[in-house]
């Protein structure tokens, strides 16, 4: 959700959808512009997420950002929006951000990852409250993150490993070959024995537009796509995922957001942590 007409705005509007947490963009997620906002909006926001007994809030930071890029000025931007996006967040008290590990455009992927933890390891110093996380990708072109195994080297590699986690996109481990719809337990069961379910701190509930192992990055409305209505709610139901919060980055505004937030509660009776 963008936050370009005030974080307490986006809250409420939250509210009206029927959800009970949030995500946001760090800053433009297509650009690099970002709002600050006056103590009496902040205050707002904190009373909104009390009054409303919000989950964990998730701020995403933007798709510009390459960690992994060998360029000098792209990986320049990249360490400064991660450094200032991880403290902006943190003064919010927002639980966690995320960010796409990135594409090494060429220099390789082993590179790419040395650059994503030099990145973090200049953005972060151990202190901070919130936790940053690895988004799970498709692996499309040369993105990096496609594979658990990646994640783990970047994670490992890190000064301060206890401060960064994971979030799992369904639609993106979907289209990088990992089989959500036939086999979650055996999907889990290596997501765990790699890096620890531990460290799964979010989920991106997502369905997909393209074929399973496609390689590609494109998200379709909940029950609309390829992985289907059955398997996200055997996602969100599943009895290692229980207590995570769940968010939708569904291409929909406001109203069908809130539509797809009602249908997925009536589906399962109950009031899982959601979000857009």
């Amino acid at each position: 959700m963008s936050i370009a007409g005030g974080i307490a705005k986006a809250a409420e509007k939250v509210v009206q959808m029927g959800a009970n947490t949030m995500q946001v963009f760090s800053r433009n997620p297509r650009g690099s512009g970002y709002k600050n906002y006056s103590e009496q909006e902040i205050a707002r926001f904190q009373e909104i997420r009390r009054e409303n007994r919000f989950g964990p809030l998730l701020a995403h930071a933007p798709y510009t950002m390459n960690l992994a890029s060998g360029k000098e000025s792209v990986y320049e931007f990249a360490c400064m929006a991660i450094r200032e996006d991880i403290a902006r967040m943190d003064a919010l008290s927002i639980e966690n951000i995320v960010f796409h590990p990135g594409s090494h455009t060429g220099i390789g992927t082993r590179a790419g990852i040395e650059n994503i933890i030099a990145g973090l390891d200049q953005g972060m110093d151990g202190e901070e409250g919130i936790m940053v996380l690895l988004e799970t990708m498709s692996g499309k072109g040369t993105e990096i993150g496609a594979s658990f195994q990646e994640l783990k080297a970047i994670r490992d590699g890190v000064k301060y490993p206890g401060r960064i986690g994971i979030c799992l996109d369904t639609c993106h481990v979907f289209s990088a070959g990992y089989d959500i719809v036939k086999d979650l337990d055996g999907v889990l069961e290596e997501f765990d024995r790699i890096l620890g379910l531990g460290l799964l701190r979010a989920v991106h509930l997502n369905d997909s537009q393209t074929p399973f192992g496609s390689r590609k990055d494109r998200h379709a409305r909940i029950g609309k796509g390829t992985i289907g209505l059955d398997a996200l709610l055997g996602v969100i139901k599943h009895p290692a995922l229980q207590g995570l919060p769940f968010y939708l980055e569904t291409p929909l505004e406001d109203e069908g957001h809130k539509q797809e937030i009602l249908e997925l509660r009536e589906k399962l009776g109950n009031k899982n942590s959601a979000g857009a």
